[in-house]
Formats: C-alpha cells, sequence, structure tokens
C-alpha cells in the first residue's frame, strides 16, 4: 500500500496525540461517566478541485476510537468503511495505538458487498476489520482516502455518534474559481464553531464540534437525518474561462441532472406492452379507468426487486426489458407505468420523491440527497395522482405510506418540472373497529371477537398475509387476537378478505381463564382488556428525538359483557375522555338492556411526533392510565 505524505503527517500527528489520552483518560472517564469508548478524534477534509474543466473532490478521514472499560474490546473492536462507485475509497490504513505507544497494524481486512433491508444488490462494498490488542486507554485509528469523481452525489458529513465525539471536523477546501455553499442540519446546532480561512487562493471552511454528547437510540426513531447533527454543503457554481457555471445552484439544475437519466429511454414500445395494455384499456371511457386498470396490472405483475449499481441507481430501465422480465425496481416500475399510460392516452410523468427516511425538502435542498425513490403521477380531471409501483397493496388515489407528505418533483418535459407535496392520508381512513362479546362462566370467561380493518390498517394486514406461510400467520393470529391476560387462548378464527385492499375483516372465538373475580355473591371484571400505551411514557425532558408513526389513524376497541342470569349491574365506572392538541382518547361505560358496554377510542393525527410536543402526550397518559384500574360489579337480584 502506498504511503502518501498526508499518511505520514497524519501518523506522526497521532502518535502525538495518543500520549494524550493516557494522560486524560481519568478525565474523560469523569465526562462521560459508564462509556466504553469515545470518539477521540474524527476529522474529514474535502479537496475540492476542477479537473479539465469539471469539479472532482478527493476526501481524506481520519477516526480514533478511544477504548475506556476492559470490557469494550469484545463488543467494539470491529469496525468498516465503505466503498463505491460515487465514493472510491484509493487508500487505507488502520492500526491499534495502546497504552506504551507502539503501534500495532491491522493485518486482516475483510471487503464483501454490502446488504441492505431495501436493496436486493447494488454496488457498494464494505470492508470489515478488528483493532488488535483492545485494552483501557488503547486508540483504535482508522484513515482513508476517497475520490468522488462526481460532486453532485457527495453525501452530508455527520458528527453525531452512538458514542461521545471528543473532537470532531470537517473540513472543504475549494479553489477561487468555485463558489461552495452549505447547510447545517439537525439538533446542537449550537455545539458547532465555523471558520473560513482563504491562503493562495484556496478557501477552506472548518465546521468543529468538542465533547458532543452520544447520540440516543430509540426503536420509534424517524431516520437519523432529521436530527443529528450533519453539515449539507455542494459547489454553487463555478468559472470555466469566462463563463460561470451553475452547477447545483437551484431546482433547475438538479431537474436537468434528474432529466438526463431519463432523456435517452423508451424510444421505442414494444409489440408486447402494446398488446397487453390494448387489452387492459379495451372498453373504457375515462383516464381513470384506464389508469385503474394498467396500475393494478403493474401491481399484480411486476414483481418489485431493489437492484441498484452504480448510474444503475439513477437510470431506469426500457419499459420493453421491464415487460419481458417481469420485474425491476423503482424507476423501472415508473418506466413502464408511464410508457403503458402514454400509449393509453393518458398523461403520466416520471416523477422523483424522497420516502420518509429523508427530511429534505426540494424547495429548500435542490440536491440529489433529497430524493432515494421514483414514482409514476399521472394528470386526471380531478388532479395529480401519484403511483408506487413497488407497493403491489397500494390503493389507487392512496399515497402509499412512505412517501406521505413529501415533495414530489414531476418531470412534466425536458424544460418544464412541478413540485406538488403528496397530501397525508386522513385519520379517519385508516381505523381499527375491534368488538368483543364476552360471557362470565365458572373457569373465567369466553368471547367472540369481530374486527375490521381499513385504510393502511388492511393493507398491512393483506400483506402480512401474503407475505408469511401458514405456521408464522397462525402464531401472528394468536397474538394479534390476544387480550385481557397471558391466559388467552385462541380456540379458532376465520378471515373475510373483501377483495379490496382497502378492508379486512376477521373473526374469532376465544377463553380466559381466571379472568373475573367471584366475592360471595358478586362479581368484578375489569372490561379494559386491552390497555394500551401503559408504560409509554415519553422520557421528557431527556428525549430530545422525534417519534414517528407509520400512518395516522384512528382505533375504537368495544368490549361487551352479557351480564349473568340472576345478577344486576351493581356498579358502573364513570365515562371519561381528555384530549389536547396533540392525541386523546375516550372511554365510555353505558348499560345497553343486559349488557354492559365499554367503548375505548382513541386516535392519531401526527405521523411525526417532535420534542415540544412530549409533554402534552404524558398529559394524555397521566389521565388515561389510571382508569385502566376500573372495573365493573354485578351483584345477585
Amino acid at each position: 500500500m502506498r504511503t502518501t505524505k498526508w499518511m505520514l503527517f497524519m501518523v506522526t500527528a497521532v502518535l502525538i496525540a495518543a500520549t494524550a489520552p493516557a494522560q486524560n483518560l481519568e478525565e474523560i472517564k469523569k465526562n462521560f461517566p459508564g462509556e466504553n469508548a469515545v470518539i477521540l478524534n474524527h476529522t474529514k477534509h474535502y479537496h475540492l478541485k476542477l479537473k479539465d474543466g469539471q469539479p472532482e473532490a478527493i476526501s481524506e478521514e481520519v477516526q480514533e476510537l478511544l477504548y475506556l472499560s476492559p470490557n469494550a474490546g469484545s463488543y467494539m473492536s470491529r469496525y468498516s468503511f465503505y466503498t463505491s462507485t460515487f465514493h472510491q475509497v484509493t487508500e487505507y490504513d488502520a492500526y491499534t495505538i495502546p497504552p506504551t505507544g507502539k503501534k500495532i497494524p491491522v493485518k486482516d481486512y475483510k471487503t464483501s458487498q454490502s446488504r441492505s433491508n431495501s436493496v436486493f444488490y447494488d454496488d457498494t462494498k464494505e470492508t470489515n476489520f478488528d483493532f488488535p490488542s483492545i485494552t483501557p486507554g488503547a486508540v483504535g485509528h482508522l484513515e482513508y482516502t476517497t475520490l468522488h469523481p462526481n460532486p453532485r452525489m457527495l453525501s452530508p458529513h455527520y458528527f453525531s455518534r452512538f458514542v461521545p465525539v471528543i473532537n470532531g471536523e470537517l473540513k472543504v477546501s475549494f479553489p477561487k474559481e468555485m463558489n461552495v455553499k452549505y447547510m447545517i442540519k439537525g439538533h446542537n446546532k449550537d455545539k458547532l464553531q465555523f471558520a473560513s480561512e482563504t491562503k493562495k487562493g484556496e478557501t477552506t471552511y472548518s465546521f468543529k464540534v468538542t465533547n458532543l454528547a452520544k447520540e440516543l437510540s430509540y426503536p420509534d426513531a424517524p431516520d437519523n437525518s432529521y436530527y443529528s447533527l450533519h453539515v449539507i454543503f455542494y459547489i454553487d457554481s463555478y468559472q470555466d474561462g469566462e463563463k460561470r457555471i451553475s452547477y447545483m445552484s437551484n431546482l433547475d439544475d438538479l431537474y436537468k441532472l434528474e432529466y438526463s437519466f431519463i432523456r435517452d429511454i423508451n424510444k421505442t414500445t414494444s409489440a408486447e406492452i402494446i398488446s397487453i395494455t390494448d387489452s387492459l384499456v379495451k372498453g373504457t371511457k375515462t383516464n381513470e379507468e384506464k389508469t385503474r386498470k394498467i396500475y393494478k396490472w403493474v401491481q399484480d405483475n411486476i414483481k418489485y426487486v431493489a437492484f441498484e449499481e452504480g448510474m444503475g441507481g439513477f437510470i431506469p430501465r426500457e419499459a420493453n426489458l421491464v415487460c419481458s422480465r417481469r420485474f425491476g425496481d423503482c424507476k423501472d416500475m415508473a418506466s413502464i407505468l408511464t410508457v403503458m399510460l402514454k400509449h393509453a392516452g393518458v398523461p403520466a410523468y416520471f416523477t422523483w420523491i424522497g420516502s420518509r427516511a429523508l427530511p429534505y425538502d426540494y424547495t429548500e435542498v435542490h440536491l440529489p440527497i433529497t430524493d432515494n425513490h421514483m414514482i409514476a403521477t399521472v394528470k386526471l380531471d380531478t388532479g395529480y395522482v401519484f403511483l408506487d409501483g413497488t407497493d403491489s397493496y397500494c390503493v389507487f388515489g392512496t399515497p402509499s405510506g412512505h412517501i406521505q407528505g413529501k415533495q414530489a418533483l414531476i418531470g412534466i418535459s425536458e424544460n418544464e418540472y412541478k413540485i406538488i407535496r403528496v397530501p397525508e392520508y386522513n385519520r379517519d381512513n385508516t381505523a381499527v373497529a375491534d368488538t368483543t362479546i364476552l360471557n362470565l362462566t365458572d373457569k373465567g370467561i369466553t368471547g367472540s371477537v369481530n374486527i375490521r380493518l381499513t385504510g393502511y390498517q388492511a393493507t398491512d394486514m393483506y400483506r402480512m398475509m401474503n407475505y408469511t406461510n401458514e405456521k408464522d400467520r397462525e402464531k401472528y393470529m394468536k397474538n394479534y387476537f390476544n387480550r385481557g391476560s397471558n391466559k388467552f387462548k385462541l380456540n379458532k378464527f376465520e378471515i373475510q378478505q373483501t377483495g379490496s385492499p382497502n378492508e379486512f375483516s376477521l373473526s374469532g372465538q376465544f377463553e380466559l381463564q381466571d379472568y373475573g373475580k367471584k366475592v360471595a355473591d358478586e362479581w368484578y371484571l375489569n372490561l379494559n382488556l386491552f390497555k394500551f400505551y401503559e408504560h409509554q411514557e415519553i422520557d421528557y425532558p431527556k428525549r430530545t428525538i422525534p417519534i414517528e408513526h407509520e400512518y395516522k389513524g384512528t382505533s375504537k376497541y368495544v368490549t361487551i359483557i352479557n351480564i349473568p342470569d340472576g345478577y344486576k349491574l351493581s356498579y358502573l365506572p364513570e365515562s371519561k375522555s381528555f384530549r389536547n392538541d396533540v392525541w386523546g382518547f375516550s372511554l365510555t361505560y353505558e348499560q345497553k338492556a343486559n349488557q354492559v358496554v365499554l367503548t375505548q377510542h382513541f386516535e392519531n393525527n401526527h405521523l411525526l411526533l417532535q420534542p415540544d410536543q412530549f409533554q402534552a402526550w404524558n398529559k394524555v397518559l397521566e389521565h388515561l392510565l389510571p382508569l385502566y384500574k376500573e372495573t365493573v360489579s354485578f351483584a345477585k337480584k
């Protein structure tokens, strides 16, 4: 492996810095009690240049992990870095500096294809290794150089980590011919120090943090791009001779780039596509009818497979190819949809969009990092309708769940585009209606259940039913029907599929032993078979990270108990409700003839719950949770 002057400099600097942890180890432990390790130093320096009249970027990165505890090495010695078409690692080195100061090099690197939950294949490779000889006070050191041949594809730089960061720095250097802009995103912006320096015609932006607390992890949090401290930087424009080149100055520049990916595809339409499309739209009278039929055919017949490599992650494949092999990624789905719809005379357009995993809007961040998905959009008499071919169960006219509320970049023509925000699906359209009828027995209770799901709740259930085997499905159903206590036993269940992914119905019968208590001649029974939101108080103000919900929705749970023969209602709890600007509930008790009915109603009107809403969330729970202790009682007549 070649050793550059930069590497020699960094080795010297690190060997000097390695003595610092020995002196400050106890102070670091005191400042960050209980931590197994800290990022002692994380620096990344981008050098932006012009090569043959085109921008190019090279970055040099150093990461140093200081180990604090004796057992840290057992689960924190493994480290990795990534390389791909757009971010090509050209040199790297890693080693451990123990407290003695003698460098111990890493000798075993393993490079393999990186795997993602959402991508079947891409060209990203991951290199893994283990830092050797890890002891308290040791420093694991990694340095590598990366070529970024297309600076439009530069990634944001993140300062936050899942361990504390003692020192973090981003530098961006660029020549006088370039104009570079930046944005600071996430929490703790006040901890970021910025400086700008110009020497010999080169300007360097510097962003520094010190003693940044670790980023806490929560399973219900959105992607860390919503809250992690990070810097987005980009080349706004550059001078090429007498000409000023607008590079990523505005939305026009982004659209010019995005449109270049689709300009040269789908010049011809295969006989197969023409035949299929003609048969689908035969006899239809409106563009909406045509669109519904074509969209449903693609959902049912083209299998979604995320396959990305290099520019293949940006350029859709030919619709003719997608049709012949019957699978494709999101771009391929958009490709075949637009071709079929246009052949049927329906105005249809390629559309770029970011999923909800990304927090950015095009109107604020006009860069490729703003989108990670592609759909098709049609213009009907009622307006624009968004068609996500990757979602086999998405109902026509309903946005797929992961693009709700996002800005869509609709490609009308080479020089025309529109930005339209995808609507968020109304909470009343996604609902659970669960009804339980109970009978008291000497052993406990028996009951029957009827459940009706609509909206995203229904499509989620359809998806589960079709992507699980019979054994897993039965296990899921036993858990889904569960109520009352761990003695719940589901005797049987039935599924009544309506044929529409927007509705789903289930029914079941169960028994629950030792539920209800009989004292002398009086029965006591807690009708709160579901104690939703128990232990879901938000740790406010400690938690500063938002909470993400899959969708807005309502839920209604009705529990009906038949009053036993020879008994009468002797106590009925008071009905109560509480709502604020964030959410709310109602619990209603009533007697109807020879039955007692408890109706629980909950609502969620937020896809993202922000920290300034946490206190209001907890306030609702203060009113709700005590009500779960209420019981009804029946006395002998």
